[in-house]
């Protein structure tokens, strides 16, 4: 690691200043907590003094650098410190953006220039990333960096073989094959320099080679690419299948993997976050862990239970944390089940979510629990998976999401003891001892201080009873009041307790403290403690504060860091755009809803609540303006808005998809919130915003229930506007699901009441979605009929987003007739809009048209590379159900053209993709399609095997076409010209 100034290097010196500032780096622009400081710094058993430590190295750190004339800011920012580096100044930042740039370039087709940007950054490198710095912590981030490097080497190694560059690249290809032997990307392309530089034996040489080393010391043979690409290599075929980042344009892409695959089910993370200052209860952990980790014939279940204050959740998410890296590598779920809330969640609703995680689209998650619980359990088989489930309220919450394997293990916390999960091991969690209970007074206040008045502090974790909430409250009121004695927080608990003496022992100690800390705050933010507690989500933006307080300043999260720094709320996470969350404990969110009550007037709290919820509006209606390029096919009220700074905003919209992502439990409660509170019109306009974003995504459990709260509130109301846009809304959801009858009754009384209101954009959304249905019905004359209307509509409106969508949809019915010149007069001017706003889907969905219709009128080359470009879109926006209508476009059109050898991979990347989401009816069409392919290549033996399983499908959901055809082929293919299959 190199520092460079105005007048040349800049030492830093070796061990921890290095380490510090190389953890600061990678997280540069990013608020780097003193605890991960600590880890970095410390692999295990951290001193005493660490924080102290942390804090005497930056400010050596900051020196240094400021002697160096080096242009960064190193800013303490609770709770730790940030690294401010200008553009440019990074080479790990200049390399991530030349990688990326690059790679966008070389899908449209510059790939000299594409290969060029990519070598300029592999250049950055002179040797392994952070080589030598003493640190596990860095090391893992090295590895990932160095992991990018050697990625972005393929990629334009993989360009140049297609610029025709395979001679003068064998050495280097051979050379980085002999470092990485077990890297099959760069093998594969070494086998393609060497065929095409006339070198066939060489080549199949290289491949023997790397099967031996993969057999000999993995156990494992080469993957299907590698084996495809050897059958191409001894047969001469000169079509390679075998390209991954090459341009669409070329010939080459017309090959499967013309871009990474997206569609790979997923491995979550969602565990809280760990107490670094976790103490006691070894007893306890080492013998759940061995529940959790031991081989058994069932799942391993573990439930933490314990009256409140005792830290059930704290031992549960550091119980978690211990075992998920070695035992769990496939990843970790977690869910608040809210049992001591006023509306505990839902399995159905959880196993959703978790079905989400793991990486199954909304639309193809079931809409009923058996189903739900089928499909969560076949995912989880073979997997080792640990699945948390914190504050359940009962058996009957938990055994709907308890996985069926015993690879998988559960860790669960009640207040209850759920003595009817089977096969669980029950821990009561004990209240702390004195030893562990001043054990983590020191790890909060220091052991100086502890020792110094070593009576005191035995006496203050006596008085407080051992429950780690109260120490740790006690604590961090201490630690904020350096001036204050421990003795005299005896005296101040004692005096507290005495004037709440008619509470129960457990909760007496905790009130206590809470009331001893909360009485210590300055009125502002007593205020914000009391009002936050009105919000029930996992987590709290920080935003949130402004809102309450009517405070729109940049830096909303420093309302929050002094109930940060005395416990009363904790930082939960950290964002990947750096914005802090926050979360309640329950006892504490409880006590804050009692202070709202009493000491916060009734105005206050509602003018909160209506801010708050404006808020999420405002924010919901920018993330939807930033994907759609504008306020377009949505349909707002005039409820009040809140609106954050805008640079705050500007930073939680990097990506509005994935910050809606985050926050969608939030943004279904707040409809909820909205409606308690009378704000109709925000309730149905939150709605309505958050749907258009769930259909990107496909989450149509949120869809629903959003709309089902907020139409009960705009009925009540009288709200005649808010009820068509819901019900208009709720007809395009039934139309996603396949629910065709509910679709055109929601949509035929929405649109009756836009007509009447003379609502123009209501009434061209309805429209638009009763042509789709009429021509699911086989209607086309009526369709264009609707389309017509709708194009008028938004014309009205000048919606032209709406106007570019019901084009792409109309092209489609001109296609089927035989009226290809009118179908692309309709998509050139759909991209042409869609590319104007900045509408990427809309770009995707119009390309998408335009390759079918190129395909039907004869144009399957032409075809081929459309389909190709939509791939490499979709799999660029994690559209997983769009990358398999992709691959079976690619498959029909290289079947029409004659390709079948070709066509066979498309449909079997497309049958892998519906596999792995579980969506039986997509691979019953996908293996017809392929069957017929294979019986044209011989292998009628697997096409027959294929067809029956397609028919079985077939019959079962009651799709007569496809099932009468694919009887046919397998008589055709059998002899059986009855087509026997059933």
């Amino acid at each position: 690691m190199d520092v460079e100034g105005p007048d040349g290097s800049v030492r830093v010196p070796p061990g921890r200043q290095q380490v510090v500032l190389a953890f600061l780096l990678l997280e540069a622009n990013q608020v780097v907590s003193i605890d991960n400081l600590v880890d970095a710094l410390w692999d295990e058993n951290p001193p005493n003094t660490a924080r102290t430590q942390v804090q005497i190295c930056v400010s050596r750190l900051r020196k240094n650098l400021a002697v160096g004339g080096v242009s960064a800011a190193l800013e303490t920012k609770g709770p730790g410190y940030v690294l401010r580096v200008p553009e440019g100044y990074l080479d790990a930042q200049v390399f991530t953006a030349t990688v990326a740039e690059a790679r966008a370039i070389a899908v449209e087709g510059r790939t000299a220039e594409a290969a060029n940007m990519l070598r300029a950054a592999a250049a950055l490198w002179r040797g392994a990333c952070l080589d030598g710095l003493p640190s596990r912590a860095l090391r893992t981030r090295a590895l990932r960096l160095d992991e990018e490097r050697l990625s972005a080497v393929e990629d334009y190694l993989e360009l140049e073989l297609h610029l025709g560059r395979h001679r003068r690249l064998v050495g280097e290809i051979t050379h980085l094959t002999h470092e990485n032997p077990l890297r099959e990307r760069l093998r594969a392309l070494l086998m393609i320099a060497l065929y095409r530089s006339g070198r066939q034996a060489e080549a199949l040489d290289v491949y023997r080679e790397g099967r031996e080393m993969l057999v000999e010391e993995l156990g494992l043979e080469p993957g299907p690419e590698l084996r495809l690409l050897e059958n191409a290599i001894f047969a001469g075929d000169e079509h390679l299948p075998f390209t991954r980042t090459a341009p669409v344009a070329t010939p080459s892409a017309r090959e499967p993997e013309s871009v990474p695959p997206a569609s790979r089910m997923t491995c979550p993370h969602q565990l809280p976050a760990d107490t670094a200052d976790f103490v006691g209860h070894e007893t306890v952990l080492h013998a759940a862990e061995s529940v959790l980790t031991g081989r058994h014939r069932a799942v391993g279940i573990v439930v933490v239970s314990g009256r409140p204050g005792v830290g059930k959740s704290t031992v549960a998410a550091h119980l978690a944390h211990r075992v998920a890296t070695d035992h769990f590598p496939d990843g970790q779920l977690y869910c608040d089940l809210r049992g001591t809330r006023a509306e505990p969640s839902d399995a159905f609703d959880v196993l959703g979510r978790f079905l989400g995680a793991l990486g199954i689209p909304g639309a193809a998650i079931p809409a009923d629990l058996d189903g739900r619980s089928d499909m969560y359990r076949t995912i989880l088989t073979e997997r080792r998976v640990l699945v948390v489930l914190d504050d359940a309220t009962s058996e009957r919450q938990v055994l709907p999401l308890l996985p069926g394997s015993s690879t998988c293990a559960v860790i669960v916390t009640s207040r209850a003891r759920l003595t009817g999960v089977p096969g669980a091991h029950r821990v009561d969690l004990p209240v702390l001892d004195l030893a562990q209970s001043l054990a983590l007074f020191v790890a909060v206040l220091g052991e100086d201080r502890v020792n110094a008045e070593d009576a005191a502090a035995k006496a203050l974790v006596a008085t407080v009873g051992g429950l780690p909430l109260a120490v740790r409250i006690i604590a961090a009121r201490l630690a904020a009041r350096p001036h204050w004695t421990l003795a005299s927080m005896v005296h101040r608990l004692a005096s507290e307790r005495h004037r709440l003496d008619e509470l129960a022992h457990g909760e007496m100690t905790v009130r206590a403290s809470l009331s001893l800390t909360h009485d210590g705050l300055d009125d502002r933010s007593r205020e914000l403690f009391a009002l936050l507690s009105r919000f029930e989500g996992p987590t709290l933006p920080g935003w949130l504060a402004g809102a309450v307080l009517d405070d729109d300043r940049r830096f909303p999260s420093d309302l929050l860091e002094p109930l940060v720094d005395v416990q009363m709320l904790e930082v939960s996470s950290v964002a990947p755009t750096g914005e802090f969350r926050y979360r309640f404990q329950d006892m504490l969110r409880l006590f804050a809803r009692e202070k709202a009550d009493t000491d916060v007037p009734a105005d206050r709290r509602a003018g909160a609540v209506a801010r708050a919820v404006g808020g999420w509006l405002a924010l919901t209606e920018e993330a939807h303006r930033r994907v759609y390029g504008g306020d377009f096919a949505v349909l707002h009220g005039d409820g009040a808005r809140w609106r954050p700074h805008p640079e705050y905003v500007d930073q939680a919209m990097i990506d509005p998809l994935d910050w809606m992502e985050g926050e969608r439990e939030n943004l279904c409660l707040a409809v909820g919130q909205a409606v308690d509170a009378g704000l109709h019109e925000v309730a149905w306009d939150l709605a309505v915003t958050i749907a258009t974003l769930c259909e990107l995504r496909g989450y149509l459990d949120e869809w629903q229930h959003t709309h089902q709260v907020a139409l009960t509130a705009t009925r009540a109301a009288g709200d005649v506007r808010g009820t068509a846009a819901l019900l208009g809304s709720l007809g395009t959801l039934h139309l996603t699901r396949g629910q065709y009858r509910p679709a055109h009754e929601a949509l035929g009384a929405a649109l009756t009441e836009f007509v009447t209101l003379d609502e123009p954009r209501g009434a061209g959304l309805c429209r638009r979605d009763l042509a789709l249905l009429a021509r699911y019905a086989g209607d086309d004359e009526l369709a264009l009929s609707l389309y017509a209307q709708a194009i008028a509509d938004f014309g009205r409106v000048d919606d032209v987003v709406g106007r570019a969508t019901v084009l792409t949809q109309r092209a489609y019915i001109l296609c089927l007739h035989g009226e290809f010149d009118g179908a692309r007069a309709d998509l050139a001017e759909a991209m042409e809009i869609n590319r104007g706003v900045g509408y990427a889907g809309g770009v995707a969905r119009a390309l998408r048209r335009l390759g079918q219709v190129q395909s039907r009128s004869g144009a399957h080359e032409d075809a081929e590379r459309t389909f190709a470009e939509v791939l490499a879109m979709v799999r660029r926006s994690r559209d997983v159900i769009g990358e398999g209508h992709l691959l079976f476009n690619l498959g029909e059109v290289t079947a029409a053209a004659g390709r079948y050898d070709v066509a066979s991979r498309w449909f079997e990347k497309a049958l892998e993709i519906r596999e792995t989401i579980m969506d039986r009816r997509g691979c019953a069409v996908v293996r017809a399609a392929l069957a017929d392919v294979l019986a044209r290549t011989g292998e009628r033996r697997r096409a027959a095997e294929l067809l029956e399983q397609a028919v079985a499908v077939f019959a079962e959901r009651e799709m007569e076409p496809e099932r009468a055809a694919a009887d046919r082929m397998f008589g055709d293919l059998t002899g059986d010209q009855g087509g026997g299959t059933r």
